[in-house]
């Protein structure tokens, strides 16, 4: 009688489950992939940003100091981006303008989205009398055009870069309290806000921790497109001379010095010129990219 070997079925090891907002991340990244012009935008940021930081130390020359005896000569091996009026070296003078022009930007997107994003959370929550007075308000803000809002603004407070944050900061409030309140208005009906209420949550506690988290993806986006029209509003403020005051090498105040040179000395014009438009482009497209790759509605 032969022995028979009695073979033990091997058990799978169960799936560990996955981690929804780790899926949700690697799903955001493959979309912004698949988009080049996003990525060349996002390396664009990147590379600006590295400049800001490291490029102020690697400048061949002061952005401040004048040379009398070299102006207005044209690109060399000296001089890559030539000079300007006064004998300065343009190209350290742009190279220390995009931690300015940077600076200006982050920080007057932070002012209009932390008083824009509280504003349209309160708004869209508790809706009635406090979303009519809160929005007539914004309705207000958005019937000037932004830069003459920006331009009034800094009119009254004073032409220098503090004024300029202050001014572009006000004009964004009414963008991000708009886009969060409609935001706002979706999310604030679905089930699981009514059983966060019937739980005993506190208001704070449902729209900071409940509500604004599943709103974020509008604020990255709007947040990013309006880089481009912070920076763009803050160069035309110093291009009008209410902005960043000489010698500060601030984009637009160059721009504006340049324009005197048009026909003799074209490039003191040109270069800071298409700065602001690269710098502007990219932050455009890359939130175009933003947009696409945080749309549920986008198909991967």
């Amino acid at each position: 009688m032969n022995d028979q070997t009695q073979i033990t079925p091997i058990m799978k090891q169960p799936t560990p489950p996955s981690n929804p907002r780790l899926e949700s991340w690697k799903t955001f990244f493959k979309k912004l992939r698949k988009n080049r012009a996003a990525m060349v935008g996002g390396i664009l940021i990147l590379f600006f940003i590295f400049v800001a930081i490291i490029g102020p130390f690697l400048a061949p020359f002061d952005p401040t100091t004048q040379n009398q005896m070299n102006k207005l000569v044209g690109p060399s091996s000296e001089h890559w981006f030539g000079t300007d009026h006064q004998g300065r070296d343009i190209f350290s003078r742009l190279i220390h303008g995009m931690s300015i022009t940077l600076f200006i930007g982050f920080t007057s997107v932070i002012i209009g989205a932390f008083f824009g994003v509280f504003l349209g959370l309160v708004s869209g929550y508790y809706g009635k009398r406090v979303d009519a007075v809160i929005m007539r308000s914004m309705d207000v803000l958005l019937a000037f055009p932004g830069i003459l809002l920006a331009l009034a603004i800094v009119s009254v407070l004073g032409g220098n870069l503090t004024n300029v944050i202050i001014a572009v900061g006000i004009f964004a409030i009414p963008s991000f309290a708009r886009i969060v309140r409609g935001s706002v208005l979706s999310v604030k009906k679905l089930e699981y806000v009514d059983a966060v209420k019937a739980l005993g949550a506190s208001d704070v506690r449902i729209i900071f921790k409940h509500i604004l988290p599943n709103v974020m993806s509008p604020i990255i986006v709007q947040a990013t497109l309006y880089m481009a029209a912070a920076i763009l509003t803050a160069s035309g403020l110093s291009f009008l001379g209410m902005g960043a005051q000489p010698p500060t090498p601030e984009w637009g105040a160059m721009l504006s010095a340049g324009r005197s040179y048009m026909f003799d000395a074209p490039h003191v014009a040109f270069f800071p010129g298409i700065a602001i438009v690269i710098v502007v482009l990219a932050f455009n497209i890359f939130g175009d990219g933003l947009r696409d790759a945080l749309d549920p509605k986008m198909k991967n």
